[in-house]
């Protein structure tokens, strides 16, 4: 098993390797085999990569994919009104079928543009059913997914270790009820259950208010010895610099969600503070009713809202950062890593011709130049095309399940609906 992409201008996220102008990436057995200006690969099935730029696939650290049938709907919504409107209004009336709609679409939206890895943060767990149908729907979807529960009610454990129990491997991970929504006691107890099962657990923190730990949670966290290299914080506007030195210390990781972020009005995004820190923060997409799909976009938001930022480390944060995060041997080009791996058209208008390379695709790139994404070695899509999915009747089920869905909570989803804010607990 064989694969050799030929003559494409190869950035592979090593220092120790760089950028080729024109290079050669020898996958062998789903594996980085070789990368080299020329490869000489005898059987080895040919990929014409001239014309394209050839990267590791986006990790996704962060995202709800169970709201896709929603997209857009948001735009214009603080977070408040998204917490009323995805939580407190929609969320109710969900069916198992459809979270593995919302969740399938959203899957694969991201992985046509070129996101490998994607942890779901899953909280529409009002039933095991609907959790089941979010697993059943990353399983049918050809890229690598990671299930972060954020399961509900007082006492999760019995639910975790039956999740447990369906995914043994590393696709699991633990979504955290606080400390932002619950008590540092109940962390405490979420985050040793996540130890005994060797679960990454991730919770969200951010400066919108209404802390009952107040504005010092992760010092809270790290008094009760519930910060180490499995933990990942999601989003963290408002820490202050020593809470940020906290996790550095701990081996912890940031996902950060730029566009939701700056749109619902949390705090200033906090990249370059945490660069600064010591940790390799990593990007996500957080959810498509407010933001777009794709990491292109995070990535240039993130850039432009903080210039002390380069291109190349933006797109590290795209990549081998959030590999890191995720526990994946992903990220880069490195021999013997998952030949997980994007071919960007390079050639197109829209970023022709690329001197930079990390400069293009962080300040041109888009999800149409994704012509190509594979992952483990398999194409899952050619010439800018899905394999093997039949999008059309996806389509169809999914509208069907949007307008049932807004039918039972009496919304329109042209835009005219403006939630009133109010108390949520999610």
């Amino acid at each position: 098993m064989k694969t050799l992409l030929r003559g494409g201008l190869v950035v592979s996220m090593d220092p120790a390797l760089g950028d080729l102008p024109r290079g050669d990436v020898l996958i062998e057995d789903g594996r980085i085999a070789a990368v080299a200006p020329e490869i000489d690969a005898a059987g080895a099935e040919v990929v014409d990569a001239s014309g394209k730029i050839v990267l590791p696939g986006f990790v996704d650290t962060h995202r709800h994919t169970w709201q896709t049938a929603f997209r857009g709907l948001g735009a214009d919504w603080t977070f408040g009104q998204y917490r009323v409107a995805v939580h407190g209004t929609l969320k109710p009336h969900y069916r198992p079928e459809d979270v593995y709609l919302g969740t399938l679409l959203g899957r694969l939206e991201a992985l046509g543009s070129g996101v490998t890895t994607m942890l779901d943060w899953f909280h529409c767990a009002d039933r095991p059913e609907n959790a089941d149908a979010a697993i059943q729907a990353l399983h049918d979807a050809p890229g690598r997914s990671i299930f972060c529960y954020g399961a509900a009610g007082p006492d999760i454990e019995p639910e975790i270790r039956r999740v447990r129990a369906l995914l043994p491997g590393d696709d699991l991970a633990l979504g955290l009820r606080g400390p932002v929504i619950s008590t540092m006691d109940e962390t405490a107890a979420d985050v040793v259950l996540a130890r005994e099962l060797g679960l990454r657990v991730s919770v969200h923190v951010h400066g919108t208010g209404g802390w009952p730990q107040g504005d010092r949670p992760i010092d809270g966290m790290r008094e009760r010895g519930l910060l180490d290299d499995r933990t990942t914080i999601v989003h963290g506007n408002g820490l202050s610099d020593d809470q940020l030195a906290m996790l550095a210390d701990a081996g912890s990781s940031v996902s950060i969600s730029p566009d939701v972020e700056l749109k619902m009005g949390f705090a200033p995004l906090i990249t370059g503070r945490a660069l600064s820190a010591g940790i390799r923060p990593s990007l996500s997409v957080d959810d498509c009713p407010s933001a777009g799909g794709d990491l292109f976009g995070a990535m240039r938001t993130a850039l432009a809202a903080d210039r002390g930022l380069t291109t190349r480390t933006v797109l590290e944060c795209a990549t081998v950062n959030g590999a890191r995060a995720c526990g994946r041997d992903t990220g880069s080009l490195t021999p013997g890593k998952a030949a997980d791996l994007v071919l960007l058209d390079a050639e197109d208008p829209s970023i022709f011709p690329v001197g930079d390379p990390a400069g293009s695709i962080v300040s041109a790139g888009h999800p149409g130049l994704v012509d190509s994404v594979f992952v483990a070695g398999k194409a899952v899509k050619r010439h800018g095309r899905l394999l093997g999915v039949d999008l059309p009747a996806l389509r169809a089920r999914l509208l069907e399940s949007r307008d049932r869905i807004a039918a039972a909570a009496g919304i329109a989803v042209d835009g005219s609906w403006r939630p009133q804010e109010a108390d949520v607990t999610r």
